[in-house]
């Protein structure tokens, strides 16, 4: 009997009713991680506090590596560029929001089977390198073009199909401006890091993290839409495994609470003591900008609007927002939804896909608050 890369890559799958977080998601959780959520404090993100996710392995590239990014398909002057080459085009920097599209993932009944995101997996960082639409100008891209491809240095297996990571975008937003499309090679002002593409990745303000493709060595223009494994198989929204579902684009609305008080090491349940507790967060979209948060302080029985910070002409990064609360001696359950410009709000119940995507159900964050000192 011969041997199969089916025999080490299994299907995507639900997890029983009963069934815990198996060794395989654990294995997963061990090389990716989220932000610890009281580093959203931060207008930028750390680069180690950032969130990863990362389909296969992370390819070794050296310091002093050659690395060539080679734009072709259907353009007219193909491109073959090095980082050299590619710092000398003009140089753009955005503050950009980036979350996973599997983020909730593990909050879901029943829990698809994968990374086990609860809600850590985001962060904002400063991309700084050369707009896409720039590099596919000077190449030519023909009429007949439809989609334009991208494909990372990382290989692997996926439900039994052997890849390099490739995703497409459209053509019209790959040579759009809004947003504006990046090719990256710096993070926060620094060169990428390894678990954030060093030396090249790609940048989509507004898009869920799959679209942002490490280690970048590729852009392919085609005449035909891009039907690889993590465009067609991958990232796509389905009720039922025969339905086609439609495609994992741009992100949901949602806010964050950056917990309050002091945490339990275990549970991470958090302990606030009596009196005026300022709780703060931060809220995004990647659709339109937030316009509203509120917060709740009672499970979400009432919502008291938030103080939301301005923008500061950043959209694609995520607001700060603040509300003051007045804790009393109890059991509490803290939540804040977002609301955008085009009246997308967070939903108070799960709206599950089998691939648990573009899950921005309210988060919930239990607090107790203790009995006020002195008292028996």
């Amino acid at each position: 009997m011969g041997h199969r890369l089916a025999d080490t890559s299994a299907p995507a799958r639900l997890a029983a009713p009963d069934e815990g977080i198996g060794q395989d998601e654990l294995a997963l959780a061990t090389r990716n991680h989220g932000i610890p959520l009281e580093a959203l404090r931060y207008d930028v993100t750390p680069p180690g506090l950032h969130y990863v996710l990362t389909h296969y392995d992370m390819p070794y590239v050296p310091e002093d590596a050659p690395w060539t990014l080679t734009v072709g398909g259907r353009v007219r002057r193909p491109l073959h560029l090095d980082l050299a080459a590619l710092r000398s085009y003009p140089q753009v920097t955005t503050r950009v929001t980036l979350e996973c599209a599997g983020n909730g993932r593990a909050l879901l009944t029943p829990r698809p089977v994968s990374q086990p995101w609860l809600v850590e997996a985001v962060g904002t960082a400063e991309w700084t390198g050369v707009p896409l639409r720039l590099l596919l100008a000077e190449a030519g891209v023909e009429e007949d073009a439809v989609d334009v491809v991208f494909t990372g240095a990382d290989h692997g297996v996926e439900r039994g199909v052997e890849q390099d990571y490739q995703r497409s975008l459209p053509v019209d937003v790959a040579t759009g401006t809004e947003p504006e499309v990046l090719v990256s090679y710096a993070m926060n002002g620094a060169p990428l890091p390894p678990q954030h593409g060093h030396p090249l990745r790609l940048v989509v303000p507004g898009w869920y993290g799959m679209a942002h493709v490490k280690w970048l060595r590729e852009v392919a223009v085609t005449d035909a839409q891009f039907t690889g494994f993590q465009q067609t198989v991958a990232y796509r929204l389905r009720q039922d495994p025969a339905d086609e579902g439609e495609p994992v684009t741009r992100i949901a609305p949602r806010a964050l609470v950056v917990p309050p008080g002091f945490p339990d090491f275990m549970s991470r349940a958090r302990v606030v003591r009596p009196g005026p507790v300022p709780l703060e967060g931060r809220a995004w979209s990647g659709r339109a900008p937030v316009t509203r948060v509120e917060v709740s302080t009672d499970a979400g029985r009432s919502w008291h609007e938030a103080e939301l910070a301005p923008d500061a002409g950043r959209r694609w990064a995520w607001r700060h927002w603040r509300f003051d609360w007045t804790a009393v001696a109890g059991e509490h359950v803290l939540s804040a939804r977002a609301t955008d410009t085009e009246g997308l709000t967070q939903p108070l119940d799960q709206h599950w896909n089998r691939g648990g995507f573009a899950n921005n159900l309210v988060q919930q964050v239990p607090v107790l608050c203790l009995e006020p000192e002195g008292t028996d």
